[in-house]
């Protein structure tokens, strides 16, 4: 009797070992991720990193380029927005409840010292591509005003590194945002020791089955995205009419801007500057970080240039697109045939830019206003700034 209670006691202290040796296990074991994906797969048990297995490397995040420190890359987190002008008349102006994934966009429009390192590098590479890629210095032109300093200085002048650079088409913000992806492409292979070729961006076969390197990489954003990204909902019940301050107001409300405007716009008929002193009275369009930032940190969004986006231009896009991460990128269900060139200038190369410039009144700088120009044009008034989407979660 003794050695059967002994040994029924030791069987039941063993099983009473093994269950709380399972629970704690089970509480201590956390769910693997993109950065700590485990030592072996979670669909053949095996191990990874092992020679001739499947290698697994380090993951720190995606790699979009500067996300600190000046002119860097904002993450803007996905959610709802209703595209349109709001308060307006329904019929004419079209809105609709959209949905856009998380994405990161540029905080300042692109400068015009960005765009010359992007000319120093194509003019050591190829002088077809250089000369490709220099803005129309005669947007500045005026049959009726003396602008011509800007001709030859607005771009080239040191004084005006941090200005936004203009005269740049919209083909021309592509081809820039090509650029910029190999950059940074060059710089993730570097990182490991491996040489890009822009030719062939996945790489060898060792490279193709996981890599940091990019694929789509930067490019302008949509319409969509652009107006989302000004709306800076973080109050969803909070609907903007303006990119700053509280949303309703052309002027601050507190602080050092309390009753100075909040961008860069034409006050009224041949009213530009306010009174002296003010952020822009040094030229048309002024330093990027001159005027207060939105609430999501991008600068600009409602004034100093207007900004090209990704979108083919149609009247009604907004009834035509997708609700979620909606964007026009051909003539889909509005086809170029159906506008007689004669009486219309909306075709196939017809782009949407966004928001106010220098140049324009208060109007234009409400969120929903949109315009178009052909991609091939440029002008004084319209730059870019650019975004890449966000693959994965933002880790912290």
């Amino acid at each position: 009797m003794k050695h059967s209670s002994y040994f029924n006691l030791k069987n039941a202290l063993l099983s009473l070992f093994i269950l709380l040796g399972g629970y704690l296990a089970g509480c201590g074991d956390s769910k693997p991720s993109s950065s700590n994906p485990g030592k072996v797969s979670t669909a053949t048990g095996k191990a990874f990193n092992q020679p001739g297995g499947f290698q697994v490397g380090p993951y720190a995040g995606q790699q979009v380029g500067p996300v600190e420190g000046p002119g860097r890359m904002v993450y803007i987190e996905g959610g709802s927005t209703v595209l349109g002008l709001l308060g307006e008349d329904t019929q004419h102006n079209p809105k609709k409840e959209v949905t856009v994934t998380s994405y990161y966009m540029k905080e300042i429009e692109v400068t015009n010292i960005e765009w010359n390192e992007y000319l120093g590098d194509l003019k050591n590479k190829d002088t077809a591509l250089y000369e490709a890629a220099l803005p129309d210095e005669k947007v500045w032109e005026r049959a009726l005003g003396y602008n011509d300093p800007y001709i030859s200085n607005y771009r080239r002048g040191k004084g005006f590194r941090f200005y936004p650079v203009v005269g740049v088409s919209w083909t021309q913000a592509n081809e820039y945002c090509k650029w910029l992806t190999d950059q940074l492409n060059e710089g993730i292979a570097q990182k490991d020791g491996k040489t890009y070729d822009p030719a062939n961006p996945a790489g060898t076969d060792d490279q193709s089955i996981e890599s940091d390197i990019i694929g789509i990489g930067y490019r302008l954003p949509t319409e969509a995205e652009w107006e989302y990204a000004a709306r800076a909902n973080l109050v969803q019940s909070t609907q903007r009419v303006y990119p700053w301050g509280d949303g309703l107001s052309l002027r601050g409300q507190e602080g050092e801007w309390k009753g100075k405007y909040l961008a860069n716009f034409k006050r009224s008929k041949g009213n530009y500057k306010g009174v002296p002193g003010e952020a822009n009275s040094d030229a048309p369009t002024c330093e990027v970080w001159d005027y207060p930032a939105n609430d999501l940190g991008l600068y600009d969004m409602g004034g100093n240039v207007s900004e090209w986006v990704n979108d083919l231009y149609r009247p009604l896009s907004y009834q035509d697109f997708d609700d979620f991460n909606p964007a026009r990128r051909d003539d889909t269900l509005d086809p170029e045939k159906d506008y007689d060139p004669t009486n219309s200038l909306i075709n196939n190369k017809s782009r949407v830019y966004k928001g106010a410039s220098w140049k324009d009144c208060a109007y234009w700088a409400q969120i929903g206003t949109r315009r178009y120009l052909d991609q091939d044009s440029s002008s004084a008034t319209i730059g870019f700034r650019y975004a890449i989407t966000s693959m994965g979660k933002k880790l912290e």
